[in-house]
């Protein structure tokens, strides 16, 4: 019988298996028992006791290694205050509260004490409003808090996004829930790993009210729950998950996968049309296969990347939840693969057989086609002064945060400091303009230590990424600054500046290592690595041990932690070695394409150890591919772009394909020799339908040991259609930003252009307006008026066209005075951007409608193919 007076209602089972996760994870952190358990031996009271047992109990090998316990009690002690505070902490159910609001950790990001901060923030704005009303205005403060902007891997913590006023959706959800859990709304981060329609993936929020979970974009605020520009896109979707940190997981939703330290829930049939997809794993015989690894694999970014990864139970029978649209299958147990594709129609297949030891040879051309678009209405419009008082709301939000950023370091200040200091002043510039509010910090760093290191505390901050700039503390940059000068001379900059003197080895938190790790061994240990670093490598491998948990936290243990708790999942534990090793005056690094560890030494890079999932030990690269272009590709053919049309991967010894990682959109391939090790690659190709369907391509060849392999860089010819869709009228009435009267036909002087309806605080928009920016040499080639087009209902004073100065010179941005009549082909339902193609006759020959990665690039392409097939016009007149 459950005692009801138990603590967050936990049974006696519950608390057994508890008590049984703690007994694993205090072996596991042995090495850190003092610094992470004592605060069990405090006076507790019993609630503080169980909350802080369920977080130890499930907490992830990076949080154990590099936090300490004092941190999760602080956590503990204000997130039970707040459920006593809040009007509606007694109606969260116990269950709801310990998984969806005691947590501390949303994502990858860097572990804070915020909850007080956060709570201290909003418990004024939210005391008296219902829980649905509290979510809604948890969100507009989010909106003053922070926009959207594309980053890197790497996720901001909610009080280094606050101070950086933007980052990405996966920022931004880790901010909103934050700070929905500060007021003890339940709340959870919503991803689809990858969109099946179009490439890149995106992440919101789920929140809990009175009995029902309600979705939002987080930082985009809406006056209505279950509001949002990603709803059309989510109907498409494959998968819409997010991970727990539990094993018991009691709710209602369909589980994935639970691993005993986290259960994956798949949410997609709440927003989207679903199919269970049911196979049998079996080997060449007819056998069933238990234990087979099973992914199901979407293409997206040229590559088929895996959106759930499973394994066969004990009949060797595995099923999934998914939409309905292709998926490649690949299944691999004991050297032996198999692969199906999976099509939303036709033939059900039922079972997977693995038979394959080897790739083939020559290609293989697949169609994926994608979940069709589901029907929907617009949103109806809000009643006339609600809609007044949300548009108020949103533009109030978007003045302070650009209040806030008008804090930042401006251009003269940091010439000032340039000056100063004899720093080239545009150098320093970059540096402290992208700081964002960090910018002091940063600024300090130079005046402190430039005088005695010269240019070299500059060095050091252009060796990290933009986003480091954000959140790097003095401390820190003291320590790399200073941890490795001595040095210096031993090496060439062009080695010491990336391999020594640079901190940041993959997606981890940067933190002060140079002084611990150089204090970490005797100078006879430290002789001994620095004249031959393969015995760092076997030294740290005998004594540390490897611990796989979240696959989300891969690579994101800081190198002191990892080193004190001698544990560490794969990544982490390479990244330690790099960081050793650059601490003792090493170069070393991940290899940039395969991650591997590597020091140089004898002037070329050596792998640290041999790597398992490769065909065979790598010896420095022993192969070379040259791509060609393909002789007999039709004029329309794509020019290359890594991660966009075309990825490289090789087969791994388990089984399965590992892309290679080169900069993405990298275009500049023909004729060049890319090192390889020996094995089996495939290139992958793809062109990408405007219905969301991919026309797909395998090129399968073999790297040889010192040969070099020709690969023809080959992609399927897709007829580019483009059908008279209406005509826009060159009459229509516009205002300039400053409210001038003006018409379409004002801008469009040349004879064909783009015009887009645009909703610039809103991330579709920022999307479209990125692409067009790296497409400006294109777009300046066509010469085309570019319009875009802001209505009322969607502008903000605060929008300046002077934040995209990436954007061409035939870009015009104008306010549409009757927004409320787009051209019948705008797909209303989609949402914003509305973007047109028109022909020299003004007729409307390409048409897309909310969120597209990739749209600008069409229109680029459209626009071209238009030039072909249609004559200039001698005169323009108006039509309708």
């Amino acid at each position: 019988m459950t005692d009801w007076t138990s603590p967050f209602s936990l049974n006696q089972a519950e608390r057994d298996l508890i008590e049984s996760k703690l007994s694993v994870k205090r072996q596991l952190a042995q090495a850190r028992e003092r610094e992470l358990f004592d605060v069990l031996r405090e006076g507790l009271s019993e609630e503080e006791s169980w909350a802080l047992k369920y977080l130890f109990a499930y907490m992830p090998v990076n949080d154990l290694a590099d936090y300490d316990g004092a941190l999760f009690l602080s956590h503990v002690r204000s997130t039970l205050a707040i459920r006593r505070l809040v009007p509606w902490g007694d109606r969260v159910p116990d269950s709801l509260f310990l998984h969806y609001v005691l947590p501390y950790r949303v994502n990858t990001e860097n572990i804070e004490d915020h909850r007080g901060i956060l709570f201290n923030e909003l418990a004024y704005r939210t005391k008296s409003l219902t829980m649905e009303e509290a979510i809604l205005e948890t969100n507009y403060w989010c909106h003053e808090k922070a926009a959207y902007i594309g980053s890197d891997l790497r996720t901001m913590s909610p009080l280094t996004m606050i101070k950086s006023a933007r980052g990405r959706c996966g920022e931004e959800s880790t901010l909103a829930v934050a700070a929905l859990r500060s007021i003890g709304i339940p709340a959870r981060q919503i991803y689809t790993p990858r969109w099946a329609h179009c490439d890149d993936n995106h992440a919101w929020v789920e929140a809990w009210a009175d009995g029902k979970w309600h979705f939002l974009g987080a930082c985009e605020p809406e006056a209505r729950l279950n509001q949002g520009w990603f709803g059309p896109p989510a109907r498409r979707a494959m998968l819409l998950n997010t991970r727990i940190l539990a094993d018991d997981y009691p709710g209602p939703e369909d589980i994935i996968a639970a691993n005993g330290w986290f259960t994956e829930i798949n949410l997609l049939e709440n927003y989207a049309p679903t199919r269970i997809v049911a196979l049998t794993v079996k080997d060449g015989a007819g056998h069933p296969v238990p234990g087979a690894v099973v992914r199901f694999e979407l293409y997206n970014m040229a590559e088929f990347y895996p959106i759930a990864t499973l394994l066969a139970d004990e009949r060797g029978e595995i099923s999934f939840k998914t939409g309905y649209g292709d998926l490649l299958v690949r299944a691999a147990w004991d050297n032996l693969w198999g692969e199906v594709k999976l099509a939303a129609g036709g033939d059900i297949i039922r079972e997977l057989v693995l038979d394959r030891t080897e790739q083939p040879g020559g290609t293989l051309d697949l169609d994926m086609v994608p979940p069709p678009e589901g029907e929907g209405e617009p949103a109806k419009p809000l009643p006339g002064e609600q809609g007044s008082r949300h548009a108020h709301r949103v533009e109030e939000g978007t003045r302070l945060r650009t209040a806030y950023e008008s804090t930042f370091a401006s251009k003269p200040e940091a010439e000032e400091l340039a000056v100063s200091l004899g720093l080239p002043a545009e150098r320093v510039w970059s540096i402290l303009s992208l700081s964002r509010g960090n910018f002091r910090e940063i600024a300090s760093f130079l005046r402190e230590r430039t005088a005695e290191y010269g240019p070299w505390p500059l060095r050091l901050l252009e060796s990290l990424r933009e986003k480091d700039w954000i959140d790097a503390r003095q401390e820190t940059l003291n320590d790399h600054l200073i941890g490795s000068l001595a040095v210096r001379g031993e090496w060439p900059d062009e080695e010491f500046i990336p391999y020594i003197l640079c901190p940041r080895v993959l997606h981890e938190m940067i933190v002060p290592y140079r002084q611990f790790f150089q204090a970490a061994f005797t100078e006879q240990e430290r002789e001994a690595f620095r004249s031959n670093a393969s015995a760092l490598a076997h030294w740290l491998n005998d004594r540390y041990g490897e611990w796989e948990d979240l696959p989300n936290l891969k690579g994101k243990g800081n190198p002191v932690g990892t080193f004190r708790l001698r544990r560490g999942d794969r990544d982490s534990l390479d990244i330690l070695f790099v960081a050793v090793c650059r601490s003792l005056g090493i170069p070393a690094r991940l290899h940039p394409q395969e991650l591997k560890p590597q020091y140089k030494a004898g002037g070329e890079w050596r792998d640290a150890m041999p790597d398992a999932k490769s065909p065979q030990p790598s010896s420095g690269g022993d192969g070379s591919i040259r791509l060609l272009r393909d002789p007999e590709a039709a004029e329309n053919a794509p020019e290359p772009s890594y991660a966009e049309n075309f990825t490289i991967a090789r087969l791994e010894k388990n089984g399965f394909y590992k892309t290679l990682i080169y900069p993405p959109k990298f275009g500049d391939v023909y004729g060049k020799l890319f090192e390889a090790e020996p094995g089996s690659y495939r290139i992958t190709t793809g062109v990408r339908l405007r219905d969301g369907t991919v026309l797909a391509r395998f090129s399968h060849f073999a790297v040889r040991e010192g040969e070099n392999t020709d690969v023809e860089l080959t992609y399927r010819k897709a007829a580019l259609e483009l059908p008279v869709l209406g005509v826009m009228d060159r009459a229509r009435p516009l205002a300039g930003l400053d409210g001038s009267p003006l018409t379409m036909g004002d801008l469009i002087t040349g004879d064909d252009a783009i015009v887009a309806w645009i909703e610039p605080e809103r991330e579709p928009t920022k999307h479209l307006l990125r692409e067009l920016g790296e497409l400006a040499v294109s777009a300046a080639y066509t010469g085309a008026a570019i319009l875009l087009l802001i209505g009322d209902a969607e502008s903000t004073l605060s929008f300046n066209p002077a934040q995209y100065p990436q954007l061409q010179s035939e870009v015009t941005f104008a306010r549409d005075c009757w927004q409320a009549s787009l051209p019948p082909s705008a797909n209303r339902e989609a949402g914003f951007p509305h973007l047109f193609v028109l022909d020299s006759q003004d007729r409307i020959r390409y048409a897309a409608s909310g969120y597209k990665i990739g749209m600008g690039k069409e229109a680029i392409q459209a626009l071209a193919a238009v030039r072909q097939t249609t004559p200039s016009s001698p005169a323009k007149g108006s039509e309708s």
